[in-house]
């Protein structure tokens, strides 16, 4: 593990190898789990203030989800969460052509009709954060349905923090990753 300003980093985030493969894995990590994607506190009022313009990627029933359940829910914890269709797909899917789980958010984000990409939790998908009074805490979310993004990654040699470098710049800046980015060169230099 290393430190980078108020982080605490997993080793497998600079070490292993990761390239999503949704040709492989439809968007397992949209449709599988036990609770939705966790949300920060700051994004629950752009999800407020969004959410008439994602009618049009949304199905009817997940529309009827999230305006019927709310376009967040408590988990087991009590932190927001996005709801379930049924246990199973986040209120937020929509499928593509392919069958493919994809973000309604993302969609319309990526069709301009709104500023905000997707919760960051997403976006940094396998690596899950957790808050700690002074610090947080990355780490790596090893998961059976992430098997071809393993594989993926492997064969392109793209490491898990490069491939994730857009999101963990949005989360933590950019000098935050530059740093990263010098302690991993440093450290390969190394070896």
């Amino acid at each position: 593990m290393i430190i980078i300003g108020s982080t605490l980093i997993s080793e497998e985030i600079y070490t292993e190898q990761f390239v999503c493969d949704l040709g492989v894995c439809k968007g397992a990590c949209c449709v599988e789990g036990d609770a939705g994607a966790p949300l920060a506190a700051d994004e629950l009022p752009i999800l407020q203030e969004i959410f008439s313009k994602l009618k049009p990627y949304l199905s009817e029933q997940n529309y009827n989800v999230l305006t019927s359940t709310g376009l967040w829910v408590p988990d087991a914890e009590g932190l927001p969460v996005t709801p379930l269709i049924d246990a199973g797909d986040c209120a937020y899917v929509y499928y593509d052509e392919h069958d493919t789980a994809k973000c309604a958010i993302e969609k319309a984000w990526l069709d301009g009709l709104i500023d905000f990409q997707k919760p960051v939790s997403c976006h940094l998908y396998p690596i899950r954060i957790s808050k700690f009074p002074d610090y947080d805490a990355l780490n790596y979310h090893c998961w059976h349905i992430c098997r071809a993004a393993v594989k993926k990654g492997r064969k392109l040699k793209v490491r898990m923090f490069r491939f994730l470098k857009d999101p963990l710049i949005r989360k933590y800046g950019q000098e935050w990753y530059d740093e990263l980015d010098a302690f991993v060169k440093l450290s390969l230099e190394q070896k």
